[in-house]
């Protein structure tokens, strides 16, 4: 019962830090990015197995935290503004052409990288180009253009 309870702690940890840390760090995987995961899967490995390394505590661990990703789900699913805590809502970037610098700060995202999402969707190269531009809550960019 101990793994149980370890696991259902370590996986509302991560999700507040991801969560907190905001949907960028998911989506848009940088070096530093992938290193810092790796090191964080250590050392939840680690908090989760404490001192029983068995394959029969592994699995326990293994079906605790599917079983609370699909439980969450359906309390998403139940409950509106739960889904709205966890998984946040999209951000306006350029509003009608207008970029909103407040907005790009808050969510770390530079012009280059709504740039990048405009030529890569549409093959726009100007920022005048750009009607709305979102940050989605998946952490992807949607580019409308003018």
């Amino acid at each position: 019962m101990e793994s149980v309870a370890r696991g259902a702690a370590i996986y509302f940890i991560l999700l507040i830090v991801l969560r907190l840390s905001g949907r960028r760090t998911v989506a848009q995987m940088t070096t530093f990015d992938f290193v810092l995961l790796l090191i964080i899967a250590e050392t939840t490995q680690q908090a989760l197995l404490g001192e029983d390394f068995s394959i029969t505590n592994a699995t326990v661990l293994i079906l605790t935290l599917f079983g609370l990703d699909i439980l969450l789900s359906y309390v998403k699913q139940s409950m509106p503004k739960v889904a709205l805590l966890l998984d946040g809502t999209p951000t306006v970037l350029i509003a009608e052409g207008n970029i909103d610098t407040h907005a790009l700060k808050r969510a770390r995202v530079d012009l280059e990288e709504v740039l990048a999402a405009a030529r890569e969707q549409h093959g726009l190269a100007r920022l005048d180009q750009i009607k709305f531009a979102i940050l989605e809550a998946d952490g992807g960019i949607s580019i409308i253009p003018q």
